[in-house]
């Protein structure tokens, strides 16, 4: 499921990329970057804001089989409809909020009952789980572009959708509330799936919350605009951006595991934190005014240090507020996140401006200076550092609450 949803989230660069060229379907698409990464910040941002609903749904429904599946149909009719799509209003409906409201149903049940079966191992096992994204990005960028370049935008959504869906039918069979926490069980009061008075009243949830936020806002920069910024910037064919987009998902699957090992050892609210810093001096220090080859290095190192937040959040959810107030929190941190997601990418996209990409590598831009392409391209950099350095301090901040709450300092936490 994790492979499916996250890694389709992931390659909507190279959709956007696309949308927004001179060959794209989409009339009113071409060099619309801000309107057209609303799409995918849409659609994403939906996956995640969904659990405020989902979360409360699952908590009270016997047969998640059933929200399982008709979330995956949901999300792969959306799929298939966007590829009669010409307009962007077209896409809004269809791959944005038809997508986005189904992935959430099929995400949701997954996301929210595999903590639940592990203790220990949590970071290990979540950093398992979720390293499902980053395969899921690895194989949905180079699968993307081969059915893009052989069989057209068309197809290759409907292809994308029959896939999703044939997928889902044995993942949903397999989906089952672990015992004593489903509901009419025993221990099925555990599990709030609304957020208690005593829990909003402490700083640790609201600045984990602003760090939630900043951090979603921030993340999916990188992803909507490395695919453009292959064509713009560096002259590279539009193969190249997908390649790049496979490279960081790789890189980012294995760092979710290793992240989560190194967490069981180390904290995992520690690793979360360095995680975050680093991918904001990351972003700083290589993506900003970028060449080729430290582009590449970006690639590769932004991949290792995000994976660990995204990995990591879910364990230090059940750390800091406790397993009983998992699905609550859990619900309402990912419908910030969600809110989160949908405006960074198009914020970004206003920055960078309206302008035509080069169709051939190597040929200058069409009524503008690759200069000027450059610091558009600079500008989307700080932004987006700035998102993940503010993240940063909040996710620091909530360490030092969570100690001060709990009446002890603990090196590893």
């Amino acid at each position: 499921m994790i492979f499916h949803v996250i890694g389709i989230n992931q390659v909507f660069g190279i959709f956007q990329e696309f949308y927004t060229s001179s060959r794209s379907n989409i009339n009113d698409g071409e060099g619309q970057d801000a309107l057209v990464s609303l799409v995918g910040s849409i659609g994403s941002g939906l996956t995640w804001s969904g659990s405020i609903f989902m979360n409360p749904l699952i908590a009270r429904v016997e047969n998640v089989k059933l929200v399982t599946f008709l979330g995956a149909f949901i999300m792969s009719l959306g799929l298939v409809l966007a590829s009669f799509a010409t307009r962007i209003w077209h896409l809004y409906l269809t791959q944005a909020i038809l997508y986005g409201l189904g992935s959430s149903m099929y995400y949701f049940p997954l996301l929210s009952i595999a903590p639940m079966y592990f203790d220990r191992h949590r970071g290990f096992a979540m950093g398992f789980i979720l390293a499902g994204s980053g395969i899921g990005g690895l194989v949905m960028a180079l699968v993307l572009q081969f059915l893009m370049d052989h069989y057209g935008i068309q197809w290759s959504l409907r292809i994308l959708g029959i896939w999703n869906l044939a997928v889902a039918i044995p993942v949903s069979l397999v989906v089952r509330q672990r015992p004593g926490y489903g509901p009419g069980q025993a221990g099925s009061t555990r599990a709030r799936s609304t957020v208690n008075r005593a829990l909003l009243k402490r700083g640790t949830f609201w600045y984990q919350s602003f760090g939630a936020f900043l951090q979603a806002g921030g993340n999916v920069v990188p992803l909507y605009f490395m695919s453009s910024y292959t064509v713009s910037v560096l002259s590279l064919s539009r193969s190249k951006g997908s390649l790049f987009v496979s490279i960081f998902s790789g890189v980012n699957s294995l760092s979710r595991i290793a992240m989560g090992i190194l967490a069981d050892h180390i904290g995992r609210q520690n690793t979360l934190i360095g995680g975050a810093l680093l991918s904001a001096i990351s972003v700083f220090t290589l993506w900003y005014d970028a060449p080729q080859a430290r582009f590449i290095a970006f690639v590769i190192m932004y991949g290792v240090y995000a994976g660990g937040y995204n990995a990591l959040l879910p364990t230090t959810i059940a750390e800091i507020y406790g397993v009983e107030n998992y699905h609550s929190v859990n619900g309402v941190l990912y419908f910030i996140r969600g809110l989160g997601s949908i405006f960074g990418a198009p914020i970004a996209g206003l920055i960078l401006g309206t302008h035509s990409r080069s169709e051939v590598a190597g040929t200058a831009m069409k009524g503008m200076g690759l200069g000027f392409i450059k610091r558009r391209y600079n500008d989307v950099v700080i932004f987006d550092g700035v998102l993940l350095l503010a993240a940063t301090g909040c996710v620091a901040y909530v360490r030092w609450l969570d100690a001060r709450d709990k009446g002890a300092w603990r090196w590893k936490a």
